[in-house]
């Protein structure tokens, strides 16, 4: 072989072998580029980053935050009793539960009519028993105008209960002048009320059951 035809050999050779290493380094910085690129795009994922909305790590997330919201508690049973707490329907009232007021009446020789209404958004029951009614501080007390027991009422709304007391039940002059009485349920109320009535005089007071009819709560002669 010729000096120049080796020499041309040479070249061509070493002309090709320079494009093999150019490609095989292109081939080389591409994959590593895509390893980078790759491993950029999961990055976030292994960080714990917000998945797509559509994704089940989304939905746990969103069930996770509605699981942890309760709803309130109802207001619960019975009535507002005006202190903040509730009195159970059915539980016996008491005199603070009562809405009242008196009336100076004619009939039977004259008589004072008490009304009791339970006050707003109050259910409560007045036991079968007569209606402590005291005149002063000295202990006066009325006893019963009736000889049956009463019955029990329950008041709630616009329903009301009467009771009639006549303070003076003595032919005789005499007595002792009064310008209200007091009122409770049973002689165990720890918040009796007093009531005006106007002037009265007061000898052996007699009181009815309660009643749901005023015309029924007209006491004896």
């Amino acid at each position: 072989m010729s000096g120049n035809r080796r020499k041309a050999l040479l070249v061509s050779t070493a002309v090709a072998c320079g494009a093999l290493l150019m490609t095989a380094c292109q081939d080389t910085d591409a994959a590593a580029g895509a390893g980078a690129a790759q491993g950029s795009a999961s990055a976030p994922a292994a960080a714990g980053a917000a998945a797509p909305s559509g994704s089940p790590a989304a939905g746990a997330s969103k069930g996770s935050d509605t699981a942890g919201k309760g709803t309130k508690g109802g207001t619960g049973s019975g009535a507002d009793s005006g202190n903040g707490e509730k009195k159970p329907a059915g539980q016996v009232c008491g005199a603070n539960d009562i809405s009242w007021s008196t009336k100076s009446e004619t009939q039977a020789g004259g008589y004072i009519l008490i009304t009791a209404k339970a006050k707003a958004g109050i259910t409560c029951v007045l036991p079968a028993a007569l209606p402590t009614v005291a005149f002063g501080s000295d202990g006066t007390q009325a006893g019963p105008a009736e000889q049956a027991a009463g019955k029990q009422i329950t008041l709630t709304g616009n329903t009301a209960a009467y009771a009639g007391v006549n303070p003076k039940t003595t032919k005789a002059n005499g007595g002792k002048e009064f310008t209200s009485i007091i009122v409770a349920v049973g002689d165990n109320d720890p918040n009796p009320e007093s009531l005006p009535v106007g002037t009265i005089t007061v000898d052996k007071p007699v009181v009815t059951n309660w009643h749901t009819s005023a015309k029924d709560a007209v006491p004896a002669v």
